[in-house]
C-alpha cells in the first residue's frame, strides 16, 4: 500500500485518539488564530505575508527537502487535516493534494485553480499571464515525475505570486470575516512588493550580452518573461538524467553562444552541472528554484532569494 493510502486511513484515528487535541493544542499555537497548512515554502510564504498575526502557517515540506519528493508524515497529515485552510499544488505535490482532498476538514485552495500555469518547458509570455497557447512542448523524454503538460514552477514569476496572494486573502476573509480588511490590505501591500521585484528583473536583465542560460533542471521557464532562454540539463524534475544527445546539444550551445556559466541548485545535486562545466571550461554558480529554504536556520526569504538569482543571472549574462 502506498504511503499516501495508509496515511489517509490513519489520519482519522490520529485526530480522535485519546490525548490528541486539535492542531492549536498540539502545536502550542493560539486557538483564536486561523490555522493554515501549505504544501511547500512559496505557498507558506504567501500565506504568512497575507495572514500576518491572524494565522499560524505550517509548511508541510521540511527545510532542505525537495518539494517534488516531499512525503507526508503522520504529524504533517494531521496538520493538513485540521487546518482551516490548506494550500496545495497538485502538479508539483500530488500526494499532498490527494491527502487534502481526502482528509481536510477546512477549505482547500489549489493554486492551479487561481494561477495560470505555463506549458512545460516554455514559461510565460512577457506581457500576458493568461494566454500561453503559442508555446511549444517539453523536449526531454522523461523527467521522472508526471507534471502533465504544464510547468508547476509558477512562483518564479512575481506577478503570479501576487495573484496567489489575492486568492489567499479572499479565502482567509471567508474563514475569518473580522480580518477581511487586514487580509485585503496585506495582499495589496504584497502585490506592491512583488511588482517592484518584477520591475527590478525587467530593468536588470535589459541589454544583456547573452540571453541563454544553462541550468540543472527545467525549473526556470517563468523567468523567460524577462527575455531569457533557459536550457536545462535535466527535465522538470531535479533527478532526471540527461541523454547523450542532450549533453552534446548543450556543449554546442555553450560554444556557439559564448556562455560563461553553468548553474546548479541549492537542494538538488550539483554533479551534472559541475561535470558539464568541467567539460566545457565554464564556471559554476547557483540559481535557486526556491522550492524551499536550504535549512531551518536560513535567514533568506522569497524576496532575497529572487534578488540573489537576479544578481547571478546579471553576472553570467553580462548585463
Amino acid at each position: 500500500m502506498k504511503t499516501s493510502s495508509w496515511l489517509a486511513l490513519l489520519v482519522p484515528l490520529v485526530l480522535v485518539a485519546p490525548g490528541c487535541g486539535a492542531l492549536s493544542d498540539e502545536s502550542g499555537s493560539d486557538g483564536d488564530r486561523v490555522q493554515v497548512a501549505a504544501g511547500f515554502y512559496p505557498l507558506a510564504w504567501v500565506a504568512e505575508q497575507v495572514a500576518g498575526d491572524r494565522a499560524d502557517v505550517v509548511n508541510l515540506t521540511k527545510p532542505g527537502q525537495e518539494a517534488h519528493e516531499a512525503g507526508l508524515s503522520i504529524e504533517k497529515t494531521a496538520d493538513l487535516a485540521s487546518a482551516d485552510l490548506a494550500l496545495t499544488h497538485q502538479a508539483l505535490q500530488p500526494e499532498v493534494f490527494d491527502a487534502a482532498e481526502t482528509n481536510a476538514q477546512g477549505k482547500v485552495l489549489d493554486v492551479e485553480d487561481v494561477v495560470d500555469l505555463a506549458p512545460a518547458g516554455t514559461g510565460h509570455d512577457h506581457d500576458e499571464h493568461d494566454d500561453h497557447d503559442d508555446h511549444g512542448d517539453e523536449g526531454h523524454e522523461d523527467d521522472g515525475h508526471d507534471h502533465g503538460d504544464e510547468d508547476p514552477h509558477f512562483w518564479l514569476d512575481p506577478l503570479l505570486m501576487a495573484d496567489l496572494g489575492d486568492a489567499v486573502a479572499e479565502e482567509l476573509s471567508e474563514i475569518d470575516p473580522e480580518g477581511a480588511e487586514q487580509y485585503a490590505d496585506s495582499a495589496e501591500a504584497l502585490r506592491g512588493r512583488l511588482e517592484e521585484l518584477d520591475q527590478e528583473y525587467t530593468d536588470g536583465l535589459a541589454g544583456c550580452e547573452r540571453n541563454v542560460v544553462v541550468v540543472s533542471h527545467d525549473a526556470f521557464g517563468y523567468l523567460g518573461r524577462y527575455g531569457l532562454e533557459f536550457e536545462p540539463i535535466a527535465g522538470l524534475s531535479p533527478d532526471a538524467e540527461p541523454t547523450a544527445a542532450d549533453l552534446q546539444h548543450l556543449q554546442e550551445l555553450i560554444r556557439d553562444e559564448g556562455l560563461t556559466t553553468v548553474f546548479s541548485e541549492t537542494l538538488g545535486s550539483s554533479a551534472p552541472a559541475r561535470s558539464l562545466a568541467k567539460d566545457t571550461g565554464l564556471r559554476t554558480d547557483t540559481l535557486d528554484p526556491i522550492e524551499g529554504l536550504s535549512g531551518s536556520g536560513s535567514q533568506a526569504d522569497y524576496l532575497s532569494l529572487m534578488r540573489d538569482n537576479l544578481d547571478a543571472l546579471r553576472k553570467a549574462d553580462g548585463c
